[in-house]
């Protein structure tokens, strides 16, 4: 199956963190886009929902 016969399905990520998490986050969405995934706006209607945190620092910054 292609990515062009695949339903889209609908990605929203939110980044909590260091600049690194901003840029993960990016990534992933990278890995599941030929998967189908499509990122969105907001988290309402997404059938994917991922947060994004630093765990490594104690006080992170948006």
């Amino acid at each position: 199956m292609t990515n062009s016969t695949q339903t889209k399905k609908r990605l929203f990520v939110r980044s909590w963190g260091c600049q690194m998490n901003v840029y993960d986050s990016a990534r992933m969405a990278d890995v599941l886009a030929p998967l189908g995934y499509v990122p969105v706006d907001a988290p309402e209607g997404a059938d994917m929902i991922i947060l994004n945190t630093c765990h490594i620092r104690e006080k992170a910054t948006v």
